[in-house]
């Protein structure tokens, strides 16, 4: 019996150590070396302190700012701890109830036409893109709350919207975080 027991636990103990240890530690060290601001979760700065990640979107809700898409994640929303959606499905008075509230919202920038990332949120609940129909329907409630015309804004969301990659992976995309720090650095202003 410990001549079949011994090898196997020693086969056992060996691949653990491999596969649990020394593996994640080589790929950990590698992408630390290879991606360094990857690897530290993609944080952003500002004045030496950090603002946010440029992969977790996040809350914004002054007027002077552009607003991320709904958030599903955890009770307040944008909870990296509570990524999921919300698992409602489409008959879901709960679900219909938070879509018609995120829907006055956006008409109440005066727009008629919805885009569907303004009233829904995505999969994780914490994606920090919009697309860029929904921030043309953001451009004049940001404008007149900072006192500048539209065009100045368009510019800057123009200047800050992300094409597919290659040229064919995905759709083009506005990243809101840094679209708010670009406003705030070509206005002034503070992160909100």
């Amino acid at each position: 019996m410990h001549t079949i027991v011994r090898p196997a636990f020693a086969v056992l103990l060996a691949f653990t150590l491999l596969a649990g240890v020394v593996y994640p530690l080589a790929i950990t060290g590698i992408a630390q070396l290879a991606f360094p601001n990857e690897s530290a979760g993609s944080p952003l700065a500002r004045d030496g302190k950090i603002v946010g990640s440029s992969l977790i979107g996040q809350a914004f809700t002054s007027d002077r700012y552009f607003h991320g898409r709904p958030s599903a994640a955890g009770s307040t929303g944008y909870d990296a701890s509570a990524s999921s959606g919300s698992n409602l499905g489409p008959l879901s008075a709960k679900l219909i109830d938070r879509v018609k509230t995120d829907a006055e919202i956006v008409r109440r920038d005066g727009e008629a036409s919805i885009p569907g990332d303004a009233v829904t949120a995505s999969g994780s609940g914490l994606d920090p893109h919009i697309s860029p129909a929904y921030a043309a329907v953001q451009m004049a409630r940001v404008a007149k709350a900072r006192g500048v015309p539209e065009n100045r804004i368009q510019a800057i969301v123009a200047a800050n919207t992300e094409q597919p990659d290659l040229g064919v992976l995905g759709v083009p995309r506005v990243n809101v975080l840094l679209l708010n720090l670009a406003i705030d650095e070509a206005l002034g202003g503070n992160p909100g």
